[in-house]
């Protein structure tokens, strides 16, 4: 009885890109796309001889894969996301700072 062999994929790291961008950016860039179309519709003027909500709409998320390319250039994987959340969430700047909600004692000290 001869023994089945099925191939298995050895490189388990390997990102999946699409033109050197990682699925998160690609939902980023079309998060831009959502707001720029939202925005667009209010613009009621010419660039270019073009009406101004089809040139935001299309030539900015056009405009940001490139953009996002040179930004992840060298970086490692998952950079955007660590770089929005690093910009959202509150920063501590010193461990030694008092605590302005803490207001009594944390440990007590003896029987009190």
């Amino acid at each position: 009885m001869p023994l089945d062999v099925t191939p298995v994929q050895r490189n388990l790291r390997t990102r999946v890109t699409f033109l050197g961008l990682e699925a998160e950016d690609l939902f980023a860039i079309l998060a831009l796309a959502i707001i720029s179309n939202i925005l667009g519709r209010f613009l009621h003027r010419e660039m270019f001889g073009l009406p101004m909500n089809m040139v935001v709409q299309y030539l900015v998320p056009l405009l940001s894969v490139p953009g996002l390319m040179l930004f992840k250039y060298g970086k490692q994987r998952g950079y955007l996301l660590d770089w929005v959340e690093f910009h959202t969430k509150p920063h501590v700047y010193s461990a030694l700072e008092r605590d302005t909600q803490l207001t009594k004692p944390y440990l007590k000290y003896g029987d009190e």
